[in-house]
């Protein structure tokens, strides 16, 4: 009896303590398509030195993200590649007051065959399809729709069905490398990535507003300690240098 009373006392101690796993703290990031190298080694980084803390990126393009979290998807942190999304959700009140930052800057380009006669958006019209991400969702889609109606060539490219709508900027920077577009619009950070597609051209910044990358606690992670944490990284020394290795203009 008095051996079985120890085991009996050992089992129930055994059940109060907390699991290992259960002490991980949870840090949800929302982060747009764009941001896809750069915060998986961020995360990386962030894990070798924090090992307490799981960071769970969510990446996907900025609009698709935003609707996420407004039908109640888990986000510690949102980083938009487009203010307008980042507005969107604070006037839904999801936002932590006083958290958004200016995080990142870029640039729109176009990327397309090494062969391309393409010299400027004037010279869109001669190709047969053009890939963008859908300016409904994704604001590299929305800044290229900006530049080309500034430009005077939307409307056209519209009418002669030109125009092939991805989901994100990825997925157009993939159809221009496979060749199965003549032209696709993406970020000069994307360009970069490419393997086979090369810049034919810089969209030129006066066409369409300069592109910034919001970062915010949501309500949510304004709650959570390891968010905090992890959202100050994000604008300390050593992480603002691996966005810019990848291509990235830090504030």
């Amino acid at each position: 009896m008095k051996r079985l009373g120890i085991i009996g006392f050992a089992l129930a101690l055994t059940l109060l303590l907390p699991f290992g796993p259960a002490l991980a703290a949870e840090v949800r990031i929302s982060a747009a398509g764009s941001l896809t190298d750069a915060i998986k080694e961020l995360v990386e980084g962030y894990r070798q030195s924090h090992p307490e803390v799981e960071l769970l990126p969510n990446i996907a393009a900025s609009g698709a993200l935003a609707k996420q979290i407004i039908v109640g998807a888990p986000a510690d942190i949102f980083i938009s590649a487009n203010p307008k999304w980042m507005e969107y959700l604070q006037q839904k009140g999801l936002i932590a007051a006083g958290s958004e930052q200016v995080l990142l800057f870029n640039s729109l380009v176009l990327v397309g065959p090494p062969e391309s006669s393409v010299r400027s958006l004037q010279d869109l019209p001669a190709l047969q399809r053009i890939a963008l991400g859908s300016p409904q969702s994704v604001p590299a889609g929305k800044y290229t729709e900006q530049a080309l109606t500034a430009a005077g060539i939307y409307p056209q490219l519209l009418a002669e069905r030109k125009l092939v709508l991805t989901k994100d900027v990825r997925q157009a920077l993939l159809y221009a490398d496979r060749g199965e577009v003549g032209g696709a619009f993406v970020y000069r950070t994307d360009a970069l990535l490419a393997k086979q597609a090369r810049i034919l051209l810089a969209v030129p910044q006066e066409l369409y507003p300069r592109i910034n990358y919001p970062a915010a606690l949501t309500e949510a992670g304004a709650d959570n300690p390891a968010a905090q944490a992890f959202f100050r990284f994000l604008f300390s020394a050593e992480a603002q240098r691996i966005f810019r290795n990848h291509g990235f203009l830090t504030p």
